[in-house]
């Protein structure tokens, strides 16, 4: 099965417009092949009808990748194993995620900002700052970043990342989205000041290869967050309708990936944030 095939298809190029061009002006030179990391550039060729069709190609082998609503689709191979899986409960769960996590912070006494603040706060964003969100999802953490950071967006839930921009166009918030695979991120070696990623790590198909790639493309002296649910709470809720779907049939107790880690990272810490529900890991990659 490949991405979006579940309804609308995510590979399916489209007319070039004002999304397309903020592709090209703020992200295109860091940008990659996520197959063999070679650069990408922008081209357009007519449709059936005639109609110019973006798309990002690389000049050395004459791959394409198609441009759809400004977001590039860099994947280097046909999504599978859990990828596949989770792709397609949060493509399902896209329309409501929103909702269903506020009314939770608000069950549990707070509000989605008080949450997310916990481990934002370790960041390390100054102005101007290239910050990468790994699983950017509805772009629930967006609005809490600086204004005056380059903020790009990756996930491999094509209906995430269109509630992503669609929630990001009402807050005025610029970030550039691109659908990919957190193993294989389609980005240039060194290309981010700020680099994160919380929620989903527990289920990604190669944790560490997940957290190389995001060593890979920080610059040296960054300082990561990284996090997901607890054990405690996936058994709380592998149980609950829909709920069941994330946490059921796990091949281990959940607990944070410090073993994974790049060899040499420094300043490596774990904590809980939201309550206990979360672990956050933070670490730095050495100058």
């Amino acid at each position: 099965m490949t991405p979006g095939s579940r309804g609308a298809d995510p590979g399916r190029a489209t007319q070039a417009g004002p999304e397309a061009t903020f592709v090209r002006a703020a992200l295109l030179d860091l940008l990659r092949d996520p197959a063999t990391g070679g650069p990408l550039e922008c081209a357009t060729a007519p449709d059936a009808r005639g109609r110019p069709q973006e798309f990002l190609v690389n000049p050395q082998t004459q791959r394409r990748f198609p441009v759809r609503d400004g977001i590039p689709i860099l994947l280097a191979e046909e999504v599978s194993g859990p990828n596949l899986k989770y792709q397609a409960l949060y493509d399902r769960m896209a329309p409501f995620y929103d909702l269903a996590t506020g009314l939770y912070a608000r069950w549990k006494g707070t509000s989605v900002e008080t949450r997310v603040r916990e481990y934002l706060d370790e960041l390390e964003v100054a102005p101007g700052s290239r910050v990468l969100e790994v699983s950017v999802g509805t772009g629930r953490n967006l609005p809490f970043l600086p204004r005056n950071a380059l903020l790009v967006g990756l996930d491999l839930s094509w209906r995430m990342l269109r509630r992503c921009q669609r929630s990001a166009t009402k807050r005025d918030l610029s970030v550039a989205l691109v659908m990919g695979a957190a193993e294989r991120l389609p980005f240039a070696d060194e290309a981010f000041d700020v680099v994160f990623h919380f929620g989903g790590i527990n289920f990604f198909n190669d944790r560490r290869a997940a957290l190389r790639e995001m060593v890979r493309v920080a610059r040296p002296g960054t300082k990561f967050v990284v996090g997901d649910e607890n054990e405690s709470v996936a058994r709380k809720y592998e149980e609950v309708p829909v709920a069941g779907g994330f946490y059921g049939g796990r091949l281990g107790a959940i607990s944070p990936p410090v073993d994974l880690l790049p060899s040499g990272m420094a300043d490596v810490s774990v904590k809980d944030v939201a309550g206990g529900d979360l672990y956050c890991l933070t670490f730095r990659k050495p100058r």
